[in-house]
């Protein structure tokens, strides 16, 4: 693509891009589920009736896997989720596979999880519809470790094997996602654990990020202190001649961040209100342009005006859509209205694609539907675009 393409300004508005891979049948689904998701009450209600019912054995499975599993997650199987890939793929969107399943919290859990792990970056390297990969680090360790070492407590006799068994498994993670030129992305955390995960993907991108940024480390824009993190991050780059990856959120613990603070009684790490969040994140965008160089970045947002400003800033420098350095990112099954664009006008856009059992993958789904809750305007967002594209197809007959 010649930079020329970059000039053309950006635009949520087609929705017949966005649900061009939705049957009629399939955008009511979606529509129904949003609706829902409006309601905290009813929402906070099903999940607690759905995962009652799974553990008693009844048979509602069935209906979770075809509605709210089949809206958010790929599948249970491989043959299954890689149909997604699949048609992710026919509209130029790659997927981030994400094994949803909790972890059990002991050390053959952790196991289990890091092989899952190492199964999808190895998958990713021989489907070029699968650009990355993620993991989050509790699922390879017992939180109540990474919160100890994040408070700066001292390894107990009975801690240190497991500390070692982290540092291994994060290393065969890197290894692999290095040898299969695979970036893989540390989700954040809680900020009470988060200190000492910070720590373990900046050794990792020491070691692994010489040639390319293979591990990407997350900053939740929503605390306070990530945009003068980002900045040490540039500094410590450029000082070590390595090449920093980062993926940009605004934050998915906003609740809880609030309710230890409170708890505590120490100030909160979080900025009080979503404007300031907004400012947080998009001086991050400022400066990553400044920093294109030796910065790669992925901008996970559903946020139309964040990507815009992107967009606009590529074009401002002409620098082109699909530069290598760039790629934006939603959840699957939310904001089609800017992936298909996004990725129609030739950028470079993923979707988190999770998968495994419907039983396992049930406190993920859960998570996802209280939290929509809470991003009211989202929410409408999602219907309303959903709404014009029914008209729209009503309208064309």
């Amino acid at each position: 693509m010649d930079n020329s393409d970059s000039q053309l300004p950006i635009h949520f508005e087609d929705t017949s891009i966005a649900f061009q891979h939705k049957s009629d049948r399939d955008l009511q689904l979606s529509y129904l589920i949003f609706l829902l998701t409006k309601r905290p009450f009813l929402v906070k209600f099903l999940s607690r009736a759905a995962k009652l019912s799974l553990s008693m054995g009844l048979p509602v499975k069935p209906l979770i896997k075809a509605t709210v599993f089949r809206q958010f997650c790929g599948g249970e199987t491989r043959r299954e989720y890689q149909k997604v890939i699949a048609q992710l793929g026919r509209s130029g969107i790659g997927a981030i596979l994400d094994y949803s399943v909790e972890g059990g919290g002991d050390e053959a859990g952790f196991e289990e999880t890091k092989n899952a792990i190492l199964q999808t970056i190895r998958q990713a390297g021989s489907d070029k519809n699968i650009p990355c990969a993620c993991m989050k680090m509790t699922g390879i360790v017992a939180e109540s470790l990474l919160e100890k070492m994040t408070a700066g407590g001292a390894l107990s006799k009975e801690d240190e094997p497991a500390w070692e068994c982290l540092k291994q498994r994060l290393s065969d993670i890197c290894k692999q996602a290095e040898e299969g030129g695979t970036p893989i992305y540390i989700d954040a955390e809680e900020s009470w654990i988060q200190g000492i995960i910070d720590d373990l993907a900046e050794e990792m991108m020491l070691i692994f990020n010489q040639k390319k940024a293979i591990v990407f480390t997350t900053l939740q824009m929503y605390r306070t202190d990530r945009v003068d993190y980002f900045k040490r991050l540039i500094e410590n780059a450029r000082r070590n001649a390595f090449l920093l990856g980062v993926k940009i959120v605004r934050g998915a613990y906003m609740e809880q961040e609030r309710e230890r603070a409170r708890h505590w009684g120490h100030p909160s790490p979080i900025y009080p209100d979503k404007p300031a969040t907004d400012r947080s994140f998009d001086e991050i965008l400022r400066l990553f342009m400044d920093h294109i160089d030796v910065v790669e970045i992925c901008v996970g947002t559903h946020n139309e005006t964040s990507c815009k400003l992107l967009a606009d800033f590529m074009a401002e420098r002409g620098i082109p859509n699909d530069h290598p350095h760039v790629y934006f990112s939603q959840l699957y099954g939310m904001s089609d209205h800017i992936s298909y664009k996004l990725a129609d006008a030739g950028y470079n856009v993923t979707k988190y694609l999770p998968f495994g059992p419907v039983a396992s993958t049930l406190p993920y789904l859960a998570r996802r539907a209280e939290e929509n809750t809470a991003i009211a305007g989202q929410m409408s967002k999602e219907l309303e675009i959903i709404v014009r594209e029914r008209q729209r197809r009503r309208a064309a007959g």
